[in-house]
């Protein structure tokens, strides 16, 4: 999957607001069909959505553009897919997946509409909602390879939240640990992680500490309600430049030193040895600095991959 750091939620039924969204520079846009939809225009939303999908990508070949349905229990997830697997679309964010079977369960019904309606690689966003989709993610993130992120749960009042029954602070740690579970699970499968969303629309020095706890704890994009938070999120999972010099001046150094004969070495004040190396090498690879910095970066990268 893609490395979205930001992803946004648009209702589906609101086909406009796809427009602010794409404005507000979100890498991935949620077209939902589930809680922000009202059940009278459940149905004709779908339709809405198919088109969303199809005028946007004309224009914008590179957003990430997936559709939340309906869950499993509700009935409606087929009828959702069929309208809404399109040429265009990126994939599902798959709500209320709880265990392994659940993910089969979307398998099969996205299988038979991608080749039904001439569409493939589709993948999942999947939200750890519930007490035992946290007791089964691990097994969840490798249940099919369609799965590609997973969302460790962090919100004040969605589901996660009311089941634990947690008190939320804007420090996080009542969730620290149920975001952990996540977030090895996603390392465990190469699957990329991100962390939830921050609910006051109006405190963005709030929203950009709680964003930087999370790349802290090893997040790499964040779900966002409004388009007035994408940009304090995609800065804050963006590299820096002095990052990617920090990093790039690493691997040249230890490279440098290991054609030499030398295993480690001295390098801006730290001990440094092949474990930094590698250290370095996937930062660059994860963090896209290739396409932040140019040739040198993925020279670097394309180097280590071909050794």
């Amino acid at each position: 999957m893609q490395p979205y750091r930001s992803i946004l939620f648009v209702p589906g039924h609101r086909p406009a607001w796809v427009d602010k969204a794409i404005a507000a520079g979100a890498d991935c846009i949620v077209l939902d069909l589930e809680d922000s939809v009202p059940a009278e225009q459940k149905e004709p939303a779908r339709a809405t959505v198919a088109e969303a999908i199809t005028r946007v990508r004309q224009t914008n070949p590179d957003v990430g553009l997936f559709v939340r349905v309906n869950p499993l229990a509700t009935r409606l997830t087929g009828g959702d897919l069929e309208a809404v697997v399109v040429p265009g679309l990126t994939g599902i964010f798959a709500p209320k997946i709880e265990e392994a079977v659940d993910v089969k369960q979307y398998d099969a019904l996205l299988d038979h509409f991608e080749m039904r309606n001439g569409v493939e690689g589709l993948e999942y966003i999947v939200p750890v909602e519930t007490v035992k989709a946290i007791q089964n993610c691990r097994e969840v993130a490798g249940a099919s390879p369609r799965v590609g992120a997973m969302i460790g749960p962090s919100a004040e009042h969605a589901d996660i939240a009311r089941e634990v029954g947690y008190e939320w602070t804007p420090e996080g740690l009542e969730t620290l640990y149920l975001r952990s579970r996540v977030l090895l699970a996603c390392r465990e499968h190469g699957l990329h992680a991100l962390t939830g969303l921050w609910e006051d629309l109006e405190n963005l020095d709030g929203l950009k500490e709680f964003a930087v706890r999370g790349r802290q704890l090893g997040f790499r994009g964040m779900i966002a309600i409004h388009p007035s938070h994408v940009a304090t999120v995609n800065d804050v999972f963006s590299p820096s430049e002095e990052d990617i010099a920090f990093y790039e001046g690493m691997v040249k150094a230890y490279e440098a030193a290991a054609a030499d004969g030398t295993g480690a070495l001295r390098y801006r004040g730290l001990h440094i040895d092949k474990a930094h190396y590698d250290k370095a090498i996937g930062w660059l690879a994860r963090s896209g600095a290739s396409e932040a910095t140019g040739n040198t970066t993925a020279a670097i990268i394309a180097g280590k991959a071909n050794r």
